[in-house]
Protein backbone atom coordinates (compact mmCIF):
# COMPACT_ATOMS: atom_id res chain seq x y z
CA UNK A 1 0.00 0.00 0.00
CA UNK A 2 2.66 2.37 0.71
CA UNK A 3 3.79 2.23 -2.98
CA UNK A 4 0.57 2.81 -4.13
CA UNK A 5 0.67 5.66 -1.83
CA UNK A 6 3.73 7.17 -3.00
CA UNK A 7 2.88 6.96 -6.32
CA UNK A 8 -1.02 8.71 -5.82
CA UNK A 9 0.98 11.44 -3.90
CA UNK A 10 3.27 11.87 -6.63
CA UNK A 11 0.70 12.26 -9.35
CA UNK A 12 -0.86 14.66 -7.12
CA UNK A 13 2.25 16.70 -6.68
CA UNK A 14 2.91 16.82 -10.17
CA UNK A 15 -1.17 18.66 -10.87
CA UNK A 16 -0.45 21.03 -8.02
CA UNK A 17 2.64 21.91 -8.92
CA UNK A 18 1.11 22.77 -12.82
CA UNK A 19 -1.15 25.03 -10.99
CA UNK A 20 1.77 27.24 -9.15
CA UNK A 21 5.45 26.23 -7.82
CA UNK A 22 4.28 28.26 -4.16
CA UNK A 23 1.15 25.76 -3.43
CA UNK A 24 3.16 22.90 -4.46
CA UNK A 25 5.90 23.55 -2.13
CA UNK A 26 3.83 24.98 0.74
CA UNK A 27 0.83 22.78 0.87
CA UNK A 28 1.14 19.50 -1.18
CA UNK A 29 4.41 19.07 -0.81
CA UNK A 30 4.22 19.01 2.59
CA UNK A 31 1.09 17.39 2.92
CA UNK A 32 2.53 13.82 0.79
CA UNK A 33 5.69 14.49 3.03
CA UNK A 34 3.13 14.18 6.55
CA UNK A 35 0.89 11.68 5.19
CA UNK A 36 3.96 9.28 4.25
CA UNK A 37 5.97 10.35 7.23
CA UNK A 38 4.43 8.40 9.59
CA UNK A 39 1.39 6.67 10.94
CA UNK A 40 0.96 2.56 11.76
CA UNK A 41 -1.34 2.43 8.36
CA UNK A 42 -4.33 0.77 10.79
CA UNK A 43 -7.27 1.70 8.31
CA UNK A 44 -5.23 -0.05 5.33
CA UNK A 45 -4.70 -3.00 7.33
CA UNK A 46 -8.55 -3.31 8.14
CA UNK A 47 -9.35 -3.28 4.76
CA UNK A 48 -6.80 -5.58 3.23
CA UNK A 49 -7.49 -8.31 5.81
CA UNK A 50 -10.98 -7.83 6.00
CA UNK A 51 -10.77 -8.14 2.33
CA UNK A 52 -8.91 -11.65 2.15
CA UNK A 53 -10.39 -12.78 5.20
CA UNK A 54 -13.65 -12.65 3.43
CA UNK A 55 -12.72 -14.47 0.34
CA UNK A 56 -11.12 -11.29 -1.92
CA UNK A 57 -8.97 -12.45 -4.21
CA UNK A 58 -5.57 -10.91 -6.35
CA UNK A 59 -8.73 -9.53 -8.62
CA UNK A 60 -9.79 -7.01 -6.10
CA UNK A 61 -6.63 -5.83 -5.49
CA UNK A 62 -5.72 -2.84 -7.23
CA UNK A 63 -8.91 -1.01 -6.53
CA UNK A 64 -8.29 -2.34 -2.50
CA UNK A 65 -4.97 -0.47 -2.57
CA UNK A 66 -6.57 2.63 -4.29
CA UNK A 67 -9.32 3.11 -1.65
CA UNK A 68 -6.84 1.99 1.02
CA UNK A 69 -4.25 4.82 -0.10
CA UNK A 70 -7.54 7.06 -0.08
CA UNK A 71 -8.17 6.12 3.53
CA UNK A 72 -4.72 7.35 4.57
CA UNK A 73 -5.35 10.75 2.94
CA UNK A 74 -8.32 10.86 5.36
CA UNK A 75 -6.49 10.30 7.50
CA UNK A 76 -4.33 13.03 7.31
CA UNK A 77 -7.27 15.37 6.91
CA UNK A 78 -8.69 14.52 10.00
CA UNK A 79 -5.26 14.97 12.15
CA UNK A 80 -4.73 18.20 10.44
CA UNK A 81 -8.00 19.42 10.97
CA UNK A 82 -7.67 18.02 14.78
CA UNK A 83 -4.68 19.59 15.62
CA UNK A 84 -5.83 23.40 14.36
CA UNK A 85 -9.11 22.90 16.63
CA UNK A 86 -7.43 21.49 19.82
CA UNK A 87 -4.11 23.84 19.17
CA UNK A 88 -1.72 20.80 19.41
CA UNK A 89 1.50 21.99 18.52
CA UNK A 90 2.96 18.26 18.05
CA UNK A 91 2.31 15.32 16.07
CA UNK A 92 3.61 11.99 16.35
CA UNK A 93 6.90 13.19 18.13
CA UNK A 94 7.34 16.48 15.53
CA UNK A 95 5.92 19.67 14.56
CA UNK A 96 2.20 19.38 13.23
CA UNK A 97 1.09 20.73 9.95
CA UNK A 98 -0.07 24.09 10.99
CA UNK A 99 3.35 24.10 13.53
CA UNK A 100 5.31 23.64 10.69
CA UNK A 101 3.95 26.64 8.23
CA UNK A 102 4.42 29.19 11.31
CA UNK A 103 7.95 27.90 11.54
CA UNK A 104 8.64 28.78 8.00
CA UNK A 105 6.71 31.88 7.59
CA UNK A 106 8.20 33.29 11.20
CA UNK A 107 11.45 32.29 9.76
CA UNK A 108 10.97 34.46 7.13
CA UNK A 109 9.45 37.29 8.93
CA UNK A 110 7.01 38.33 6.15
CA UNK A 111 3.75 37.40 7.87
CA UNK A 112 3.22 39.71 10.69
CA UNK A 113 0.67 36.94 12.11
CA UNK A 114 2.23 33.34 10.99
CA UNK A 115 0.07 30.95 13.34
CA UNK A 116 -3.25 32.99 12.30
CA UNK A 117 -1.94 32.27 8.64
CA UNK A 118 -0.59 28.80 9.43
CA UNK A 119 -3.94 27.45 11.00
CA UNK A 120 -5.79 29.06 7.43
CA UNK A 121 -3.41 27.12 5.48
CA UNK A 122 -3.71 23.87 7.68
CA UNK A 123 -7.79 24.25 6.86
CA UNK A 124 -6.70 24.51 3.23
CA UNK A 125 -4.37 20.99 3.64
CA UNK A 126 -6.54 19.04 5.42
CA UNK A 127 -9.45 19.99 2.40
CA UNK A 128 -6.73 19.06 -0.30
CA UNK A 129 -6.12 15.88 1.87
CA UNK A 130 -9.95 14.98 1.68
CA UNK A 131 -10.65 16.07 -2.05
CA UNK A 132 -7.55 13.77 -3.01
CA UNK A 133 -9.03 10.82 -1.10
CA UNK A 134 -12.12 11.52 -3.03
CA UNK A 135 -10.55 11.67 -5.90
CA UNK A 136 -8.70 8.38 -5.34
CA UNK A 137 -12.32 6.50 -4.36
CA UNK A 138 -14.20 7.97 -7.83
CA UNK A 139 -11.07 6.83 -9.59
CA UNK A 140 -10.56 3.19 -8.48
CA UNK A 141 -11.49 0.61 -10.83
CA UNK A 142 -14.45 -0.97 -8.60
CA UNK A 143 -16.03 -3.71 -10.23
CA UNK A 144 -19.67 -2.57 -11.06
CA UNK A 145 -21.36 -5.08 -8.29
CA UNK A 146 -19.38 -3.67 -5.61
CA UNK A 147 -19.41 0.13 -6.68
CA UNK A 148 -22.64 1.24 -4.89
CA UNK A 149 -21.50 -0.07 -1.60
CA UNK A 150 -18.22 0.96 -1.88
CA UNK A 151 -18.97 4.65 -2.58
CA UNK A 152 -21.96 4.65 0.55
CA UNK A 153 -20.02 3.39 2.89
CA UNK A 154 -17.23 5.94 2.07
CA UNK A 155 -20.14 9.07 2.05
CA UNK A 156 -20.84 7.64 5.46
CA UNK A 157 -17.80 7.30 7.14
CA UNK A 158 -16.70 10.80 5.68
CA UNK A 159 -20.34 12.16 7.20
CA UNK A 160 -19.76 10.54 10.19
CA UNK A 161 -16.16 11.57 10.79
CA UNK A 162 -16.99 15.27 10.73
CA UNK A 163 -19.96 14.73 13.01
CA UNK A 164 -17.72 13.21 15.07
CA UNK A 165 -15.36 16.01 15.57
CA UNK A 166 -18.51 18.56 15.98
CA UNK A 167 -19.70 16.61 18.96
CA UNK A 168 -15.85 17.02 20.08
CA UNK A 169 -15.97 20.33 19.72
CA UNK A 170 -19.66 20.83 21.43
CA UNK A 171 -18.55 19.17 24.33
CA UNK A 172 -15.80 20.99 24.78
CA UNK A 173 -17.79 24.35 23.61
CA UNK A 174 -20.29 23.35 26.62
CA UNK A 175 -18.07 21.47 29.04
CA UNK A 176 -20.12 18.54 28.87
CA UNK A 177 -19.79 15.82 31.43
CA UNK A 178 -22.20 13.33 29.60
CA UNK A 179 -20.34 9.70 29.51
CA UNK A 180 -23.19 8.83 26.90
CA UNK A 181 -22.42 11.96 24.94
CA UNK A 182 -18.45 11.34 25.09
CA UNK A 183 -19.55 7.55 23.95
CA UNK A 184 -21.43 8.77 20.83
CA UNK A 185 -18.57 10.99 19.92
CA UNK A 186 -16.05 8.55 20.31
CA UNK A 187 -17.96 6.36 18.06
CA UNK A 188 -18.47 8.72 15.08
CA UNK A 189 -15.30 10.65 15.28
CA UNK A 190 -13.17 7.21 15.92
CA UNK A 191 -14.32 3.95 15.80
CA UNK A 192 -16.06 4.01 12.38
CA UNK A 193 -13.75 5.89 10.26
CA UNK A 194 -10.86 4.02 12.17
CA UNK A 195 -11.80 0.26 12.43
CA UNK A 196 -15.65 -0.51 11.66
CA UNK A 197 -15.79 1.40 7.69
CA UNK A 198 -12.23 0.13 6.60
CA UNK A 199 -13.45 -2.97 7.43
CA UNK A 200 -17.07 -2.73 5.96
CA UNK A 201 -15.18 -1.46 3.16
CA UNK A 202 -13.09 -4.44 2.83
CA UNK A 203 -16.04 -7.19 3.37
CA UNK A 204 -17.85 -4.94 -0.05
CA UNK A 205 -14.65 -5.37 -2.26
CA UNK A 206 -15.09 -9.15 -1.25
CA UNK A 207 -18.48 -9.58 -1.92
CA UNK A 208 -19.33 -10.23 1.56
CA UNK A 209 -22.63 -11.27 2.55
CA UNK A 210 -25.00 -9.52 4.45
CA UNK A 211 -24.31 -11.21 7.95
CA UNK A 212 -20.79 -11.13 7.73
CA UNK A 213 -20.41 -7.70 7.23
CA UNK A 214 -22.98 -7.19 10.00
CA UNK A 215 -20.59 -8.81 12.42
CA UNK A 216 -17.53 -7.46 10.84
CA UNK A 217 -18.83 -4.22 11.45
CA UNK A 218 -20.17 -4.84 14.91
CA UNK A 219 -16.37 -6.05 16.28
CA UNK A 220 -14.46 -3.01 14.35
CA UNK A 221 -17.21 -0.45 16.32
CA UNK A 222 -15.93 -2.46 19.76
CA UNK A 223 -12.56 -2.57 18.88
CA UNK A 224 -12.53 1.11 17.68
CA UNK A 225 -14.38 2.39 20.98
CA UNK A 226 -11.68 0.58 23.24
CA UNK A 227 -8.93 2.23 21.01
CA UNK A 228 -10.36 5.58 21.36
CA UNK A 229 -11.18 5.07 25.40
CA UNK A 230 -7.41 3.81 25.38
CA UNK A 231 -6.67 7.17 23.33
CA UNK A 232 -8.01 9.09 26.19
CA UNK A 233 -6.14 7.41 29.07
CA UNK A 234 -3.08 8.30 27.64
CA UNK A 235 -3.46 11.53 26.57
CA UNK A 236 -3.20 12.27 30.08
CA UNK A 237 -1.38 9.53 31.96
CA UNK A 238 1.08 8.36 28.79
CA UNK A 239 4.20 9.26 27.91
CA UNK A 240 4.80 12.04 25.35
CA UNK A 241 8.06 9.52 23.89
CA UNK A 242 5.74 6.63 23.30
CA UNK A 243 2.61 8.71 22.02
CA UNK A 244 4.42 11.55 20.60
CA UNK A 245 1.81 13.97 21.76
CA UNK A 246 2.51 16.12 25.02
CA UNK A 247 0.84 14.44 27.80
CA UNK A 248 -2.32 16.64 29.09
CA UNK A 249 -3.39 17.74 25.91
CA UNK A 250 -6.50 16.77 26.33
CA UNK A 251 -6.77 18.68 29.60
CA UNK A 252 -5.41 21.96 28.14
CA UNK A 253 -8.03 21.79 25.41
CA UNK A 254 -11.04 20.90 27.45
CA UNK A 255 -12.18 17.39 25.83
CA UNK A 256 -15.22 16.15 26.89
CA UNK A 257 -13.85 12.69 27.25
CA UNK A 258 -15.37 9.53 28.47
CA UNK A 259 -12.20 9.76 31.52
CA UNK A 260 -13.53 13.26 32.57
CA UNK A 261 -16.96 12.37 32.19
CA UNK A 262 -16.60 9.36 34.63
CA UNK A 263 -14.65 10.96 37.19
CA UNK A 264 -16.96 13.82 37.12
CA UNK A 265 -19.49 11.38 38.14
CA UNK A 266 -17.81 9.18 40.77
CA UNK A 267 -16.51 12.45 42.43
CA UNK A 268 -19.79 13.79 42.78
CA UNK A 269 -20.98 10.13 43.99
CA UNK A 270 -18.87 10.35 46.60
CA UNK A 271 -19.10 14.00 47.62
CA UNK A 272 -15.02 15.21 46.09
CA UNK A 273 -15.78 18.59 46.05
CA UNK A 274 -11.76 19.65 45.77
CA UNK A 275 -11.29 16.68 43.52
CA UNK A 276 -14.62 18.55 40.97
CA UNK A 277 -12.94 21.80 41.64
CA UNK A 278 -9.48 21.24 40.47
CA UNK A 279 -10.81 19.03 37.35
CA UNK A 280 -13.15 22.35 37.01
CA UNK A 281 -10.53 24.90 37.10
CA UNK A 282 -7.57 22.91 35.03
CA UNK A 283 -10.13 21.77 32.21
CA UNK A 284 -9.31 23.90 28.72
CA UNK A 285 -6.39 25.61 30.96
CA UNK A 286 -3.70 26.25 28.24
CA UNK A 287 -1.11 26.83 30.57
CA UNK A 288 -1.42 23.36 32.68
CA UNK A 289 2.21 23.37 34.53
CA UNK A 290 3.73 19.45 35.02
CA UNK A 291 2.88 20.09 38.12
CA UNK A 292 -0.98 20.79 38.53
CA UNK A 293 -0.82 17.93 35.65
CA UNK A 294 0.58 15.24 38.11
CA UNK A 295 -2.54 16.86 40.66
CA UNK A 296 -5.00 16.22 37.73
CA UNK A 297 -3.82 12.55 37.46
CA UNK A 298 -3.69 11.79 41.21
CA UNK A 299 -7.34 13.41 41.24
CA UNK A 300 -8.44 11.06 38.80
CA UNK A 301 -7.31 7.95 40.04
CA UNK A 302 -8.63 9.39 43.32
CA UNK A 303 -11.94 8.72 41.93
CA UNK A 304 -10.92 5.24 39.95
CA UNK A 305 -12.27 6.71 36.72
CA UNK A 306 -9.16 5.25 35.43
CA UNK A 307 -9.74 1.79 36.30
CA UNK A 308 -13.81 2.21 35.10
CA UNK A 309 -12.21 3.00 31.82
CA UNK A 310 -9.72 -0.10 31.93
CA UNK A 311 -12.77 -1.89 33.27
CA UNK A 312 -15.01 -0.86 30.10
CA UNK A 313 -11.71 -1.36 27.37
CA UNK A 314 -11.91 -4.89 28.66
CA UNK A 315 -15.52 -5.84 28.08
CA UNK A 316 -15.23 -3.90 24.53
CA UNK A 317 -12.25 -5.86 23.72
CA UNK A 318 -13.77 -9.16 24.66
CA UNK A 319 -16.80 -8.09 22.66
CA UNK A 320 -14.87 -7.25 19.26
CA UNK A 321 -13.76 -11.15 19.57
CA UNK A 322 -17.05 -12.23 20.11
CA UNK A 323 -18.49 -10.44 17.11
CA UNK A 324 -15.62 -11.57 14.85
CA UNK A 325 -16.33 -15.03 15.94
CA UNK A 326 -19.79 -14.61 14.77
CA UNK A 327 -18.34 -14.06 11.28
CA UNK A 328 -17.87 -17.09 10.81
CA UNK A 329 -14.30 -16.58 9.25
CA UNK A 330 -11.48 -19.33 8.67
CA UNK A 331 -7.41 -19.05 7.36
CA UNK A 332 -5.21 -17.27 8.24
CA UNK A 333 -6.27 -13.88 7.31
CA UNK A 334 -8.66 -14.36 9.54
CA UNK A 335 -6.31 -15.22 12.41
CA UNK A 336 -4.51 -11.89 11.61
CA UNK A 337 -7.89 -10.00 11.60
CA UNK A 338 -8.78 -11.22 15.42
CA UNK A 339 -4.75 -10.25 16.19
CA UNK A 340 -5.53 -6.90 14.91
CA UNK A 341 -8.28 -6.33 16.69
CA UNK A 342 -6.46 -7.91 19.85
CA UNK A 343 -3.87 -5.02 19.46
CA UNK A 344 -5.87 -1.93 19.01
CA UNK A 345 -8.43 -2.89 21.97
CA UNK A 346 -6.98 -4.82 24.34
CA UNK A 347 -5.88 -3.16 27.39
CA UNK A 348 -2.21 -3.89 28.78
CA UNK A 349 -1.11 -6.67 30.41
CA UNK A 350 -3.49 -8.69 28.49
CA UNK A 351 -3.07 -11.00 25.84
CA UNK A 352 -2.78 -8.48 23.69
CA UNK A 353 -1.28 -9.19 19.89
CA UNK A 354 2.18 -7.51 18.91
CA UNK A 355 1.91 -3.98 17.97
CA UNK A 356 0.09 -3.05 14.52
CA UNK A 357 3.01 -2.56 11.99
CA UNK A 358 3.40 -3.89 8.89
CA UNK A 359 2.28 -7.23 8.31
CA UNK A 360 -0.38 -6.19 5.43
CA UNK A 361 -0.12 -3.26 3.48
CA UNK A 362 1.06 -0.69 5.81
CA UNK A 363 3.53 0.23 8.59
CA UNK A 364 5.67 2.84 10.51
CA UNK A 365 5.10 4.47 13.88
CA UNK A 366 1.57 5.46 14.72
Amino acid sequence: MNRELVLCCEDFVSLSRSLDAVFADDIAERLCAYTLGGGARIRPQFLWWALRACGGTDAEVPAALRVAAALELIQSCALIHDDVMDRSAERRGRPSFHTQIALQHAANGREPDPSAFAHSAAVLAGDLALSWADDLVAGADLAAAVRPDILRIWRLMRTEMVAGQYLDLHGQATSSRSAVQAIRTVCLKTARYTIERPLALGAALAGADATTTRALTAAGRCAGIAFQLRDDLLGVFGDPEATGKPAGDDIRSGKATYLLAVAHSRARTAGARGVIDLLEDCRGSADLSAATLSSVRDALRSTGAPAQVERRIGRLARAAQHHLAAARLHGSAARRLAELLTAVASPPGGDAAPPVTAAGPGGGAR
